[in-house]
């Protein structure tokens, strides 16, 4: 647990938790609905999960972040971005409303922004609350590392509930010999198969890790092609435009047109209303998990 006096903000990554709770409790083929026929697998997974962070990281205050669409403005600069990605299973798309009206029932704000990623969102509010404020990021997405400094940690989930990797600047740079900026660079090298951009091609992740690591940045690699092997440095140059725009997808942006104002204080204030958790819980037959409601307790900041 992160100690402090100061105001703490838990960022939720909202869409990477119900995904990665969907397919934690639907591999075996049998998916929890209620009586009346509604899959509530992955919102109920959720929960379980969104508790445990909350009671691990201790927030006086949280924030909920979604992906609103495929369409973003990385889909402009990029048709392919992000193309490779199949439907979502049929059993989760009507969970995509139900968890947020889960969340809600927290007092927990959505946000959402057209034409942006969920990281985008987490971004810019990282970069504005930071700045007085410590933040902590629980995601599944290694991308967020880019956001680490010392305010703001990035919690990494990992296999089952409880388990996460608390990356700060210091252990960034002990475990992935990588400060945070460099975690782009790496990206721009080696492309992201999971997001469907190529890099370089014919550089992996092992080739881009030592690339930025020795030169530094993009643009010092790029002035000492001289010191790098024949092989490489032709992929480099016949890859230049590519590798620029795939450092540019990779970029978190944070300065995204966020309601900044509707984020105050009293509306992200972590102050759970149990009997309105209890009654959406029972709406949802989730009557397993209301003595993980029992448990919680308002934290002040």
């Amino acid at each position: 647990m992160l100690m402090s006096d100061k105001r703490r903000y838990l960022l939720v990554d909202g869409m990477a938790i119900l995904f990665r709770a969907y397919f934690a409790t639907s591999f075996t083929g049998k998916i929890r609905r209620t009586s009346s026929g509604v899959p509530v697998n992955a919102v109920h997974g959720f929960v379980r999960y969104f508790v445990d962070a909350v009671q691990t990281y201790q927030p006086s205050h949280v924030i909920c972040c979604w992906d609103m669409g495929s369409t973003t403005f990385r889909t402009e600069q990029y048709g392919e971005y992000k193309a490779n990605r199949p439907e979502a299973p049929e059993d989760l798309i009507p969970q995509f409303d139900l968890v947020k009206e889960v969340v809600s029932s927290f007092d927990v704000p959505n946000i959402g922004l057209n034409g942006y990623e969920a990281d985008d969102c987490m971004g810019t509010l990282a970069a504005k609350l930071g700045k007085e404020y410590e933040v902590v990021i629980v995601t599944g997405d290694h991308d967020m590392l880019q956001l680490v400094d010392e305010q703001v940690k990035v919690a990494i989930m990992k296999k089952g509930i409880g388990n996460y990797q608390l990356y700060t600047p210091q252990s960034l740079l002990e475990e992935k010999g990588l400060t945070p900026a460099q975690v782009i660079d790496v990206k721009g090298l080696m492309g992201d198969t999971a997001d469907n951009y190529p890099g370089v091609k014919g550089i992996g992740e092992k080739t881009a890790y030592k690339l930025i690591q020795q030169f530094g940045t993009i643009e010092g690699l790029l002035a000492n092609l001289d010191q790098v092997s024949p092989t490489i440095r032709k992929k480099i140059e016949e890859n230049l435009d590519m590798l620029h725009l795939s450092r540019k997808l990779a970029t978190i942006y944070c300065e995204a047109p966020l309601p900044l104002e509707e984020l105050n204080d009293e509306a992200c204030r972590w102050c759970v209303n149990k009997q309105q958790v209890l009654y959406k819980f029972d709406e949802l037959e989730f009557g397993s998990l209301s003595k993980l409601i029992d448990q919680l307790e308002p934290i002040g900041a």
